[in-house]
């Protein structure tokens, strides 16, 4: 059951990849960032708004095929997140080159925040 249900969100995040805007502008890029050195503090909330309501509503409640990802982080790990946006996964298609890997670190710890 666990298996299955591993399954299920895996594929749901995979699918938050495929519904993804790609608008990505030169401000989107750095927003927020800093230019010190630290950590810039990109906005995860906007990306995973532009990039994945699309596919998994609004609340992220979940939408036709695409699953609810409301509590993903009950169910992932951030590192399993990554992983999935990064790479994409059943019908969920990768980020990788659509957005940096800050912003898939930020949207992963987003994302696995939600449980």
């Amino acid at each position: 059951m666990k298996k299955k249900l591993f399954g299920v969100m895996l594929g749901a995040v995979l699918v938050l990849g495929a519904c993804g805007g790609g608008n990505k502008t030169d401000n989107d890029q750095n927003a927020g960032g800093t230019d010190n050195g630290e950590t810039s503090s990109v906005d995860a909330e906007k990306l995973v708004s532009t990039n994945c309501t699309t596919c998994h509503g609004g609340n992220l409640e979940g939408r036709g095929n695409a699953p609810a990802l409301a509590n993903i982080g009950s169910e992932l790990s951030q590192d399993e997140i990554h992983d999935i946006v990064t790479n994409g996964q059943n019908g969920m298609p990768a980020f990788k080159g659509t957005l940096s890997d800050e912003e898939i670190t930020a949207v992963a710890k987003y994302l696995a925040d939600k449980k």
